[in-house]
């Protein structure tokens, strides 16, 4: 038994050495074909002169070489190059017809970089397309084609955000932030937690789009399948306080909610936390819309002011934190409020609760939200942070540069959100 086993072992070795040397003469082949058909194509030669892109004429310098990396393997190129006297460029129709004048990587390549790049580390790609596809990219050619790649996505849908028709007659909104792991160059002279006051992270923000037309077995709306959009970028919420522009991040956020159809809907329903740059771009981009504090988040801030008024344990700071608790959840905000008020001489935590209820108290009326159907929770954004942020550029020892982490941030997104597909369509029509 144990010597059939050792021959069947050998035989399924062999076969696979077999097969994995048929596939590399094949694709050898076909890219030698497909080497030999390219050369033989002059029509990118335009004639003795073209024009230049500085307006002046361009003359043809003969034909030159590139090796690039194609889903068949390496293979030589030979294109037509014209060089301007005037501005002291030159450049290569061919290349610009495939879209390969800035890299040496094929639209096939590429598209197999942007799509795994997005879903684990550089690294790990590089070995995950020599061993699945039998393509050699260095995880350093990865890491430039990748995020090259992604400002290019974020650069098109900067641009194309046609208005949709929304997929529900009511649609959420939901804005978070999450820390994000940065070199050191990208945070000096910024503020931040560690004990000195320095920072080690950049802020992330994320907004999310999407539907809950389904209910589960308690009645609560759950997320719609396939309803979820995603975009990020570590970019500015503030905007000035005497000019008409928005801020990075609320332009954004426009173009999402416009791409999504979420201003054409019957209710649009915008969740986050309480922090105030959110609700700040909220009403200003969607003054009628209805604001909803995450309910667990609330509720967060009564717990703490509870240890911050009786310790951080016991059972005084128990039974009053879900006193306070109940009631914000059954809307008795005047309890709440007395309850807070013997402790607003003595407690400088306790007067920053009371004026975030009563600022907020309009988001914090669960009893009324439950009556309309709506999600109180803000579990769908906070899943987004991790999905299309946390997952892929908060793993065990990155670091990242702002324009590194924003380009893979595009590239996470459009895939997640179903737009990859749609952004070749037009790279190729281009």
């Amino acid at each position: 038994t144990s010597l059939v086993g050792h021959l069947a072992g050998e035989q399924t070795v062999h076969f696979q050495t077999l097969e994995l040397t048929v596939r590399s003469s094949a694709l050898g082949i076909a890219a030698r074909v497909l080497e030999a058909a390219l050369g033989a194509d002059t029509r990118d030669y335009q004639g003795p002169a073209a024009s230049c892109a500085c307006g002046e004429v361009a003359r043809y310098a003969g034909r030159r070489g590139k090796t690039i990396i194609t889903v068949l393997g390496p293979l030589e190129l030979q294109r037509a190059y014209y060089h301007c006297a005037a501005c002291g460029h030159g450049f290569f129709p061919r290349d610009e017809a495939l879209h390969i004048s800035s890299g040496s990587l094929s639209e096939g390549v590429l598209r197999m970089v942007g799509t795994t790049a997005s879903l684990v580390s550089f690294a790990e790609t590089e070995e995950l397309l020599r061993s699945l596809a039998g393509v050699e990219v260095g995880a350093k050619q990865v890491e430039r084609a990748a995020e090259a790649l992604g400002r290019e996505i974020d650069a098109d849908e900067r641009v194309v955000f046609d208005p949709a028709t929304p997929i529900s007659p009511t649609m959420y909104l939901g804005i978070d932030g999450t820390g994000l792991p940065m070199r050191g160059s990208e945070l000096a002279g910024r503020a931040g937690k560690q004990p000195d006051g320095s920072a080690k992270t950049r802020e992330a923000k994320l907004v999310t789009i999407w539907s809950a037309d389904g209910r589960d077995k308690d009645g609560t709306p759950v997320r719609t399948p396939g309803s979820v959009s995603y975009n990020a970028a570590i970019e500015s919420a503030a905007a000035s306080d005497t000019g008409d522009q928005l801020s990075d991040f609320a332009n954004r956020v426009e173009r999402e909610a416009t791409r999504r159809g979420f201003d054409a809907a019957e209710r649009r329903v915008i969740i986050g936390d309480g922090a105030r740059w959110i609700w700040n771009i909220a009403d200003e981009l969607f003054p009628g819309a209805i604001g909803i504090i995450d309910m667990y988040h609330a509720k967060g801030t009564l717990a703490q002011l509870a240890k911050d008024l009786f310790g951080p344990a016991g059972e005084q700071t128990e039974q009053w934190g879900k006193a306070r608790r109940d009631e914000l959840e059954n809307g008795q905000m005047q309890a709440i409020l007395r309850a807070i008020d013997p402790h607003l001489k003595t407690s400088k935590e306790a007067r920053t609760c009371r004026e975030y209820l009563l600022a907020n108290r309009h988001r914090l009326d669960y009893p009324r939200f439950r009556r309309m159907g709506l999600c109180t929770s803000s579990g769908v954004v906070e899943a987004g942070c991790k999905l299309a942020v946390g997952t892929r550029l908060k793993r065990a020892g990155m670091h990242w540069t702002v324009g590194g982490a924003n380009a893979i941030m595009a590239l996470r997104a459009c895939r997640l959100s179903r737009r990859y597909d749609g952004y070749w369509d037009r790279r190729h029509a281009a």
